[in-house]
């Protein structure tokens, strides 16, 4: 072997692997199919109308008529802070609601941005109840209230029913972080009356991670607009400033990026050609299998694994009621080694199962079933794994009762 061909490395040739863990998850191979096809320049009239579709595909995803449904390049995280950035100013008040690792992202991020942050708070495995964030919204008054969906480091999924209206009474905007859920449990933009959804491909739309979708009420656009700064090399006549601050990052300026999926195309960015092809394929499976039929089979595959999992004598984690459909914490019995179950699961039945976070690390295992993988043979083939893992480890389980549990629950949902 030369010098050369060991810095070239071989061609990637990654594993088989079954991923059953909180996300990624293995992709649709219509989507893979989809991101080979050519690349177009950014303001070819093929690439712009594939642009309009992506914006309708999405909006019965996001159970929306939002006119400004489209996608921000980059991963999840970067259609987050897109919104938080452009629609959050120094010194606003924010309330956060925050019952997981993702609730102190949003933190995290309003922190950098100088807002004063106001925090209602639940345990990790309980969701924040709606009277008490009506609580919150009396007392502090915020300008924007910020909230995750579901949150796969807790396996939790708040109730947003009712928090749109909460909020339009206080003259509030509202973000919901829904990357985890996104086409795997209901979406109701319009309905919950919240102003801005983000979501990611990577999860329960089974694509890959690198394109998140966004939707944005005409109310929430009002206020984005208002601070808009064309930057000085694309200033345009017809492009007219807002009289408020400058939105504080150029890539996640919301203002510049809706005026470039808009009639005026304006050359903010390159889109990522191949990520919207992804996003456009991944909406296409979604909506042509109906989107009621693919929140019923990721409940059924929640509850499939959920049983399959308690028939080994496993104590899972947190809030039945609100469990998310598409994630399951699972406590890691006292005396196993829970990185060499899940390694073994790895480098013998080539399956991934995921660990957790903070105050969860070392203690539950979270498996998932989304998007591609919310199948009932995966489910099945991912808990006889893990049964015959943690025999190995040398715990004491009830032999093959898992996988006719899970059976029997995906038959009867």
């Amino acid at each position: 072997m030369t010098e050369l061909d060991a810095l070239l490395f071989g061609e990637i040739d990654p594993p088989q692997r079954l991923l059953m863990g909180p996300g990624p998850v293995n992709a649709h191979p219509r989507v893979l199919r989809a991101m080979s096809a050519d690349l177009l320049g950014q303001f070819d009239p093929e690439m712009t109308e594939f642009m309009n579709q992506v914006m309708a595909l999405y909006r019965p995803v996001f159970g929306t008529q939002n006119q400004w449904t489209m996608l921000i390049d980059g991963t999840a995280r970067a259609a987050i802070e897109a919104s938080l950035v452009s629609l959050v100013e120094p010194g606003d008040t924010v309330l956060v609601v925050n019952f997981g690792r993702f609730g102190l992202l949003l933190t995290e991020i309003l922190t950098r941005l100088g807002a004063k942050i106001e925090t209602i708070s639940a345990p990790w495995g309980q969701v924040v109840p709606l009277e008490a964030i009506a609580d919150a919204i009396e007392r502090v008054g915020p300008k924007v209230v910020a909230t995750v969906h579901g949150d796969t480091s807790t396996t939790m999924a708040q109730p947003l029913e009712g928090l749109g209206s909460l909020c339009q009474a206080a003259g509030a905007t509202v973000y919901v972080d829904a990357t985890a859920t996104l086409g795997g449990m209901e979406i109701a933009a319009d309905r919950w009356g919240v102003d801005v959804v983000t979501g990611g491909l990577q999860k329960c739309l089974g694509g890959p991670s690198g394109s998140a979708p966004i939707t944005i009420s005409d109310r929430a656009a009002e206020r984005i607009f208002a601070r808009r700064h064309v930057e000085q090399g694309i200033r345009r006549a017809d492009i007219v400033d807002g009289a408020g601050p400058r939105i504080a990052s150029n890539y996640f300026d919301l203002a510049m990026i809706i005026d470039y999926w808009s009639d005026k195309r304006l050359n903010h960015h390159t889109e990522a050609t191949s990520m919207l092809y992804a996003a456009r394929e991944c909406a296409r499976v979604a909506l042509g299998e109906g989107l009621d039929a693919r929140f019923a089979r990721h409940r059924k595959a929640g509850a499939a694994m959920t049983a399959g999992l308690r028939a080994m004598g496993l104590r899972v984690f947190g809030d039945d009621a609100h469990r998310m459909t598409n994630v399951t914490g699972v406590y890691i019995p006292e005396g196993i080694d829970g990185e060499a179950v899940r390694t073994t699961m790895r480098e013998h039945f080539e399956i991934e199962i995921g660990t957790a976070f903070g105050p969860l690390q070392g203690k539950i295992w979270r498996l998932g079933a989304m998007g591609y993988n919310a199948m009932k043979h995966k489910v099945l083939l991912t808990l006889g794994a893990l049964e015959a893992c943690l025999k190995a480890q040398g715990f004491m389980l009830p032999l093959g009762e898992a996988v006719p549990a899970a059976l029997a629950t995906w038959e009867a949902e």
